[in-house]
């Protein structure tokens, strides 16, 4: 091999390295990630609230993270279903949904409020009601609040058929639109009983009420990886949740999406099977549709 030949091969080598070495590298960690949120509140107000817990998220995996507020919630169900999302937050009745009509995604870590991961409701009448038990329910006036509330209609009103009280033998169901207002129906004597969030009863409890029958505890809010996902992704994801309870930043982050939220906690499948049992009941009586 001559000098000119051999300077010719080492100064192309040297090219083609540099070359390799200066490329653009699209590996998986220079991908976007989406995490996927019901539209509980207006996009506007979710991107704000949900921004802090992104921007840990990103600052940990060292990914770029987009928030996707989805137009309805059948389309939010539909989106973590057909796994066109990475990360998504539930609510355990959507969560139930999704699994039954989608299968199961991997679980992340669950909600808790004031350290509880599981919330409940409460039938109230007033104070000096002469009625204790849900069975004296029949020929009464009922207020729920919202029609797709878990805790305003969809558990209560389970609770009531199994009790024997079907629509039919009570004298009045009316939706109210919220809990405050279902409270505020029971006090004025416009309704006997009405059904609400535990938060909801000891705010008016001092004014006149009382629990006829609590709810059974449900599992609360969720997230979620889309099966797409590699395990060591969505295992680092989960650590990063489980783990906000333990700084300043992730107390705060839970705190902008729930003001009583204190920490995320592990979370598995069979959490929710009480509520597919209430759901499957309701189901039954033609009160809700898959």
């Amino acid at each position: 091999m001559n000098a000119i030949f051999l300077s010719k091969y080492l100064n192309g080598t040297l090219i083609l390295m540099c070359a390799i070495l200066w490329a653009p590298v699209n590996t998986q960690a220079s991908e976007q990630l989406t995490l996927g949120i019901h539209p509980y509140k207006s996009p506007k107000k979710l991107l704000k609230i949900y921004q802090p817990l992104v921007t840990i998220i990103e600052k940990k995996i060292k990914r770029p993270v987009k928030l996707v507020i989805a137009k309805d919630y059948a389309t939010h169900i539909h989106q973590v279903g057909n796994n066109q999302l990475d990360i998504a937050y539930m609510g355990p009745a959507s969560y139930v949904q999704m699994v039954k009509q989608f299968g199961e995604k991997k679980l992340l870590a669950r909600q808790a409020i004031n350290n509880k991961p599981t919330f409940q409701g409460k039938i109230i009448v007033l104070q000096n009601s002469p009625i204790n038990t849900l069975s004296e329910l029949a020929s009464k006036r009922f207020a729920f609040g919202d029609p797709n509330s878990t805790m305003s209609h969809l558990v209560p009103r389970y609770m009531l058929i199994s009790s024997g009280i079907t629509a039919n033998k009570l004298n009045k169901i009316d939706f109210l639109g919220s809990h405050d207002n279902v409270a505020l129906g029971v006090l004025t004597g416009d309704y006997d009983a009405g059904a609400v969030k535990e938060a909801v009863y000891y705010k008016y409890k001092s004014r006149g009420i009382k629990a006829l029958a609590t709810t059974p505890a449900l599992s609360e809010h969720v997230f979620v990886a889309g099966n797409h996902l590699s395990d060591k992704l969505s295992n680092s994801i989960k650590h990063i949740l489980l783990n906000l309870k333990n700084s300043n930043d992730g107390r705060s982050a839970m705190k902008k999406i729930k003001k009583k939220m204190t920490a995320m906690l592990p979370v598995k499948d069979s959490d929710y099977d009480n509520l597919r049992e209430i759901l499957g009941t309701l189901k039954q009586h033609n009160i809700i549709n898959d």
